[in-house]
Parts: structure tokens; C-alpha cells; sequence
């Protein structure tokens, strides 16, 4: 974690301008595979032929932190095909998992898990041996039309694929009644928030104690805070849905107190404070003066003497090095527990990402797009109101209008950032908040993927 953050802060963690990251060559390589969408073209619509952006839905454990993501098409390309054939349903499936081969999906993810969804006929499909089997779990779907795999060679291909590492999660059997025989071959149950209610979540849990014993229950589409602790009373082991970043009434929550101290040295900061002052605040916390020191020795090891002394770190630091520290520390102090620490997740994929997209302005450019996206859940994280959570930081007014007030020259980037990661958005939104920014949807999706794996690298 503290080499990510090294890097960034002395500019060695953009990509070169000579040579695209490795998600940026595999979306090219996708885009330049224009036989899949050609076949599709042809036989669906062919005059409006679907694009395959890839977008992302946080999965969160019990205790709050993420265990997953679900990746997936946009939404308005699974709207164009969800009443299509099942040979346009295993092209998409292919774009999909082609997508994710490509990208190296194992190294993005660590120790979390991708989940995707695929039609139960395309479990035979040569294309899932190119996925990292111990980090995938495969989201079973079935298709009314034929070509169903027959039920006893589908369970032979399942039971293949877990011997293989895969996890597979099948629908909710009360909901979905091609499910039920699946049952005892499954690692995930998947049920929706919309259609779970007291009776309906006892009937569940009964059928799992009695065919699954050992499967793990994700409720999808948790609109808000309740429903997910209603979700977490029944015993749900994963939740996924908007109320990952939802908002509550903060109003009358404070920063912590590590916050707040954080908060006085940016001030002072700000308000061109001596070296000396700034020193005292330090050595006022033990702890933040230790990592600070620790920070910029791993930052000067070309240096032959280790350095001990707050003023001479602070002078190696340099002021602008020392307030982008203290913004990333008061966010990640606070991002420790919980919702929390999957929101601050979140808010660096954005910082990154728009850091990324930036590339070639000038480096205060970089580094407000960095803040803006950084802080646009501050207060998901630091649970307090936004403007409560901002004010100490005497942020510049371009940051603080694009995060306030959703205006001025750094917000479009912050809005396209969200646009990546919304799941359930239109795919229009995606194309309209990218034309805003003068780039393509496919850049900003390659860019979405590279600063995804950077945040990862970061949290673990």
C-alpha cells in the first residue's frame, strides 16, 4: 500500500505515454474483434448494433468489506439482448469473458472474487479455460428457447467446473424453478431484494439447509441501508446494491478525532504555517509522527542516513507532497471498518481513474482530479455531511464546487467515473458523460479497469 501511494505522489504511477496498461491493449483488441459484433449486427438489429462497455457492482461479505465485484455488460446492452436467441445470448457471454481473460481478471481481483453471469448452455464453452478458476464464480441464467443443456449432462459440467476451482451460483428456486435441481451443486444462492419477504426468506432458508447446506446466499438489488440489514438479520452471507454508497443523516456526527488532527495540520498547512509549527502539531500525535517518518524513509532510500527528525521529513516532503499525504491519510484513517473501507475503495477507482484520463494535463490538474474523485464519498466514509467533512480541508474552489455542487471543469470527469460503475445505468448515460469529456466510451473503460487494479493494489 504505502509504495502505490509513494509512487503516485512522485509521479511514477501514471502509464507511460509510449506504452497503453494492459487493460487499455485488451479493450483495443476487443474493439478490433468486429466479428462478434457484425454477427449480432446481422441477425438482431441491424441498425442500432449494441456496444459491449463493461461495468462493475460492488458484492460486500458480512462484515461489510467487499468480497467481489460483479462485472457485466451495460445495461442497455443486456436490455438489447435479453429476448434475444441463445447464440446471440453466448456471443455476448464470450464478449464478456473474453473481456476479462484479456485483462488479466486473477491480478485485478487479489483476493476477491468476479462474478459473471452466463447462460447455463454455455458452461461448455472453451473460452471459461481462460479464466483464473479459484477467483470466478459463474451466475447461472436459463433461456426459454431450446438448447438447454439435458439436466443430468448440465450437472456433470457443473460438478467439472467446481473440480476445477469454478464457484457456481444459481437463481433463486422459489423464484425460478429450473433451478431447484441445481440445488446441491451450488456454492452461491442468488436472490433479489424485491421478492424477499418474511415468509418467502423461511422457505429459502429451509430449501438451502435441506439441498445446500453449505451455499452461501447473495441478495441482489438492496436499494437502501434497511433493506441490507434486514438482509444481514436473515443470514445472507454477500449484498450487493445501491445501498453500498447510500447516504444517512449525518448531521449530527463529528470527524474522529485522528481526523480532526489530521484536519488542523491541513489548515495550518494551507495557511502557509512555519515548518517548526507544523513540526509541534506532528509530534502532538506519536502515531502519525512514527508514519510519517516511516513514509519518507521508504520514499528516500537513496539516502544513506535514515531520517529521524520531523522538520528535515517535512522538508524532504515538501508541502504539496505532505497535503495530498494527509488528504489520502484522513481518508483511509477513517475507511477502516466496514461499508467504509468498500466506499474509500470506490472513491480511490474514481481518483484513479480520472487521474488517468488526465494524463498529459499539468500535474495540479492531475492532482485535483485525484482529490475530487478521492473525496466524492468522503462523507460515505468519514460518516459525517459532505460540507462537514470538507470544510477542514480548505480545498481549492474548482474541488470544491465539482464535489458540492456538481458544477465547473473537473466535474464531467467525476460524472463519467460514476457512469463506469453503475451496473443498472443506461448505456446512453455512459456515451453522453464520455462525448462531455472529449474521450470514447472504450478509452474510459480500459482506464475504468487500470485504475480498478491500482486501488486493489492499494487496499491489500
Amino acid at each position: 500500500m504505502l509504495k502505490t501511494f509513494l509512487d503516485w505522489l512522485r509521479g511514477l504511477g501514471r502509464p507511460p505515454a509510449t506504452a497503453p496498461p494492459a487493460a487499455a491493449a485488451a479493450f483495443a483488441q476487443l474493439n478490433h474483434d468486429a466479428p462478434l459484433r457484425a454477427t449480432v449486427k446481422a441477425e438482431d438489429d441491424p441498425h442500432s448494433p449494441p456496444v459491449t462497455y463493461l461495468c462493475r457492482e460492488t458484492i460486500l461479505g458480512r462484515d461489510q468489506r467487499i468480497a467481489g465485484y460483479q462485472f457485466m455488460l451495460h445495461e442497455g446492452t443486456r436490455n438489447h439482448i435479453r429476448h434475444s436467441s441463445r447464440r446471440i445470448q453466448h456471443v455476448y457471454a464470450e464478449v464478456l469473458v473474453r473481456n476479462l481473460a484479456h485483462a488479466d481478471i486473477g491480478r485485478l481481483l487479489g483476493h476477491r472474487l468476479a462474478f459473471i453471469e452466463v447462460p447455463d448452455s454455455f458452461l461448455d464453452h472453451p473460452c471459461l479455460a481462460d479464466l483464473p478458476a479459484a477467483h470466478m464464480v459463474l451466475m447461472l441464467t436459463s433461456l426459454p428457447d431450446v438448447g438447454a443443456l439435458p439436466a443430468a449432462a448440465l450437472a456433470e459440467r457443473i460438478d467439472s467446473l467446481r473440480e476445477a476451482g469454478f464457484r457456481i451460483a444459481v437463481p433463486d428456486p422459489l423464484q425460478n424453478a429450473s433451478a431447484a435441481p441445481l440445488l446441491t451443486h451450488a456454492d452461491v444462492v442468488v436472490a433479489r431484494a424485491p421478492a424477499l419477504d418474511a415468509l418467502h426468506e423461511l422457505e429459502l432458508r429451509r430449501l438451502m439447509a435441506r439441498s445446500a447446506p453449505h451455499a452461501r446466499l447473495l441478495i441482489r438489488d438492496l436499494p437502501a441501508l434497511e433493506d441490507f440489514r434486514f438482509a444481514f438479520r436473515i443470514g445472507a452471507a454477500l449484498f450487493q446494491g445501491p445501498f453500498i454508497t447510500s447516504r444517512e443523516d449525518w448531521t449530527e456526527h463529528d470527524l474522529s478525532p485522528s481526523t480532526l488532527r489530521i484536519t488542523r495540520l491541513l489548515r495550518r498547512l494551507r495557511e502557509n504555517g512555519e515548518t517548526h509549527d507544523l513540526a509541534a502539531l506532528l509530534k502532538e500525535d506519536a502515531a502519525l509522527a512514527l508514519r510519517l517518518l516511516r513514509y519518507v524513509n521508504a520514499a528516500a532510500n537513496a539516502f544513506v542516513e535514515p531520517i529521524s527528525s520531523i522538520e528535515h521529513a517535512l522538508v524532504i516532503l515538501g508541502r504539496e507532497r505532505l497535503q495530498r499525504w494527509l488528504i489520502l491519510l484522513s481518508c483511509s484513517t477513517a475507511g477502516q471498518d466496514g461499508r467504509a473501507a468498500s466506499a474509500l475503495e470506490t472513491a480511490l477507482i474514481r481518483a484513479r481513474m480520472m487521474e488517468l484520463l488526465a494524463d498529459g494535463e499539468t500535474v495540479a490538474q492531475c492532482e485535483a482530479l485525484f482529490l475530487v474523485g478521492l473525496l466524492s464519498l468522503a462523507d460515505v466514509i468519514m460518516q459525517t455531511p459532505l460540507d462537514k467533512a470538507l470544510a477542514p480541508l480548505a480545498l481549492a474552489d474548482d474541488i470544491g464546487d465539482a464535489l458540492l455542487h456538481a458544477r465547473g471543469p473537473l466535474y464531467p470527469l467525476l460524472a463519467l467515473a460514476i457512469a463506469c460503475e453503475r451496473g443498472h445505468g443506461d448505456a446512453a448515460d455512459l456515451r453522453r458523460a464520455a462525448a462531455a469529456c472529449g474521450i470514447s466510451p472504450q478509452q474510459a473503460t480500459a482506464c475504468h479497469l487500470e485504475a480498478m487494479a491500482w486501488a486493489m493494489t492499494v487496499q491489500d
